[in-house]
């Protein structure tokens, strides 16, 4: 049996936690098995408390960091336990939709080993006009410095051969994730096909929490990965 991997690294969504869980364990993915791998980056909120007890129902592997240290370095824990072909991460709030596994996992079916859902093919919802217009600029600068075509670098949805995201030695601890796994992938010399997914962006209010920090970080981290 062909075995997905779901990393879900989270911290403080106690609004929106179950409901994704949820989600990512009905949604279709052809004849994969799925191996749905939680990661608490320190989550001080109550989201740890209701992970507890999902643990058992959706049958999760369930990883804590003693503090909050990033999503990279929750996706790098998650990784530690990936046991699937395929891996893909999945953000913990309801801005991406599990749906589009199925859609994912048949363009990684025909042989493409990294695949991104991108937010800018086929007319998704957009989010913030100041985080949208940042999100294409870095996209920009990062297919000026590697020579690629990406339309979106930052999506939260990435899916990966398993082998090939567990050799790249990722160091991000923080949203820089994006931009280095991405530098790496094309270093490295592999590939990636974009496909359009749905998303439906949340407001500072309803928790979200990149800022511009994290886009500056995200800058630096490009013109790093070109230069090392």
């Amino acid at each position: 049996m062909k075995k997905l991997s779901i990393i879900i690294p989270v911290f403080n969504e106690i609004r929106t936690i179950e409901e994704i869980i949820k989600r990512a364990s009905l949604a279709p993915t052809k004849d994969y098995e799925k191996e749905i791998i939680v990661v608490d980056d320190g989550s001080n909120d109550g989201t740890e408390k209701i992970l507890k007890g999902l643990k058992d129902k959706f049958n999760l592997i369930l990883l804590n960091h003693i503090r909050n240290f990033g999503k990279g370095a929750a996706i790098k824990t998650g990784l530690e336990r990936v046991s699937g072909k395929a891996v893909i991460i999945q953000d913990a709030d309801l801005e991406y939709n599990p749906n589009d596994y199925q859609k994912l996992l048949e363009v990684f079916e025909q042989e493409f080993p990294v695949i991104y859902g991108s937010r800018n093919l086929g007319g998704a919802k957009r989010g913030y006009f100041l985080y949208f217009w940042g999100g294409k600029f870095l996209t920009a600068f990062f297919n000026f410095l590697f020579g690629s075509n990406l339309s979106d670098i930052n999506t939260g949805y990435k899916l990966f051969r398993t082998d090939i995201i567990k050799n790249l030695h990722l160091e991000s601890k923080g949203f820089g994730f994006c931009e280095e796994v991405t530098a790496k992938i094309l270093k490295f010399g592999y590939s990636i096909k974009e496909v359009p997914i749905h998303y439906e962006p949340r407001k500072f209010f309803e928790g979200k929490k990149i800022n511009f920090w994290d886009g500056v970080i995200g800058f630096w981290t490009i013109i790093r990965y070109r230069i090392k």
